[in-house]
């Protein structure tokens, strides 16, 4: 009879999610996990398959943070805003945790179950197969692509600067020069979600538009 296993999946998720949010990317290895858990290195291989293993915890645990209140069922449109929104929650949630929500997959149920209410709510625009498939990852792109913006575009803190100073040093550079960069930093208004929803109704503006015929 098998020894009983002494860590739940959701217990190794969440310490991996904890140890990056703490530690960053470099500080997600097994050892660490490990010692975060109150046991050895050689238990954790006994559930975590090495490096990608831990890095599919971690995706798990964001995309299973999810969370969003029910849209009406008729709206595609309402739906995608809702569910879209919710995973950009929880991505952004976790900075540190953006590379591997751009690059590791997880097949983990609970994970999946925002990615699939997504597809689903896109699928109501009557888009089916590749043009689904199009659609999804256009919206999905968005989502980790935004949050990766506020980590990385040319709006954010650097040198320890905050969001706010360089914004308005961005805004004080010579317009002649520089039009769309002064133009976008005095329309920064510092309020992420609203920018988000502004960025996901052009998307979805442009889903709701008449598909190109091939040829």
């Amino acid at each position: 009879m098998p020894a009983p296993r002494k860590f739940t999946h959701r217990q190794l998720r969440a310490a991996a999610l904890e140890l990056i949010d703490q530690e960053g990317l470099a500080g997600l290895t097994m050892r660490a996990l490990a010692t975060r858990l109150g046991t050895g290195p050689m238990t954790i291989y006994n559930y975590v398959d090495g490096r990608e293993g831990l890095e599919r915890l971690v995706t798990s645990a964001v995309m299973a943070q999810a969370r969003w209140s029910d849209a009406p069922s008729g709206d595609w449109r309402t739906r995608v805003e809702v569910i879209a929104e919710a995973i950009w929650r929880a991505v952004r949630a976790h900075p540190n945790a953006i590379p591997l929500i751009l690059t590791a997959r997880s097949l983990d149920e609970d994970a999946l179950v925002p990615t699939e209410a997504l597809v689903q709510a896109l699928a109501d625009s009557g888009r089916s197969g590749a043009d689904l498939l199009a659609a999804f990852r256009v919206v999905s792109g968005f989502i980790a692509g935004f949050a990766q913006a506020e980590l990385t575009g040319p709006l954010v803190s650097a040198a320890g600067r905050g969001a706010e100073t360089i914004t308005a040093r961005m805004a004080d550079l010579p317009a002649e020069r520089f039009p769309g960069l002064v133009e976008m930093a005095r329309a920064a208004t510092g309020d992420p979600r609203a920018e988000f929803r502004s960025g996901l109704r052009i998307i979805l503006a442009g889903l709701d538009a008449p598909a190109p015929r091939p040829g």
